[in-house]
């Protein structure tokens, strides 16, 4: 049976999400079908994840995130991001609004601009002065912690030329970081409080062009690393930069916060047969 469902591409600083408004109730049972299925980029609409409007029960709604591999089991910042403006699109909340996601409680506040602000949970889970194998012969130093997904932070001096595809993949499913894996950011210094990252993100399972958890992730231990002032500046592989602010205590954070873009760039009608989970063209 073919389902029509109405949906919403949006992008956040790079990372492209497809969105559903499923305020009135669930358009398909199955999720994680749907998601593999729609962020194919060959015969889907394309895009690093799934992201569902959902009503909530102590917010304005609840966010729903599913990878392009139809997982699930992490916060996503840019998502929830772009979810925001999604739900200020549509009449579900205003420009500041409460969400829930992953048990969690999360705030934003969508600007005029084109920009939105998300509050973040305070990070856990620190681990440092990690020696890994990457698979490239000599081990790679890196830090440990979970900002709403695991994240690896890794400095290096040439990012241009860091097989972020492949060191990312034996790193994300490094034997330290079992069962569940880890996002892997590498990470270079520019001037003053700005650094650059390229992240490997786990569910998508390639680099992506920008990733919230892994921006805030890598602005808070190059800060603990260098000494950074709040705001630290993340320019991103898009070309785009995302501002994480934050107030440092030690080896702990707290008030952080995640801006920058979240636009939504088109609107469409998808055709979804959900036996065979997959998209077809209009009958």
């Amino acid at each position: 049976m073919t389902v029509t469902i109405p949906f919403t591409k949006a992008s956040g600083a790079g990372n492209d999400f497809v969105l559903l408004n499923a305020m009135g109730g669930p358009p398909v049972a199955d999720y994680p079908r749907l998601a593999r299925a729609v962020c194919d980029r060959h015969f889907g609409i394309g895009g690093d994840g799934l992201l569902v409007l959902a009503p909530g029960r102590n917010a304005d709604f609840l966010m729903l995130y599913y990878n392009a591999d139809g997982s699930t089991g992490g916060m996503c910042g840019n998502g929830g991001r772009c979810i925001a403006r999604f739900a200020y699109m549509e009449g579900v909340a205003g420009r500041h609004q409460k969400f829930e996601a992953l048990g969690y409680t999360y705030e934003a506040d969508v600007g005029e601009s084109g920009a939105v602000r998300l509050k973040m949970k305070d990070p856990s889970g620190l681990r440092t002065d990690l020696r890994l194998d990457g698979g490239k012969g000599e081990p790679l130093e890196g830090t440990f912690i979970d900002t709403g997904a695991p994240h690896l932070v890794i400095f290096v001096e040439d990012l241009d030329h860091m097989d972020v595809g492949g060191v990312g993949k034996a790193l994300r499913y490094h034997q330290a970081f079992a069962p569940g894996g880890t996002n892997v950011n590498f990470v270079s210094d520019l001037s003053g409080s700005t650094i650059r990252i390229r992240t490997y993100e786990r569910g998508v399972e390639s680099e992506t062009l920008a990733c919230g958890t892994g921006s805030v992730a890598s602005a808070l231990i190059a800060a603990r690393r260098n000494e950074l002032k709040s705001p630290v500046r993340v320019n991103v592989q898009s070309g785009e930069v995302l501002l994480v602010h934050f107030t440092a205590g030690g080896d702990s954070w707290h008030d952080i916060a995640l801006e920058g873009s979240a636009h939504i760039l088109f609107h469409g009608t998808m055709f979804y047969d959900a036996d065979s989970s997959i998209l077809r063209w209009m009958p």
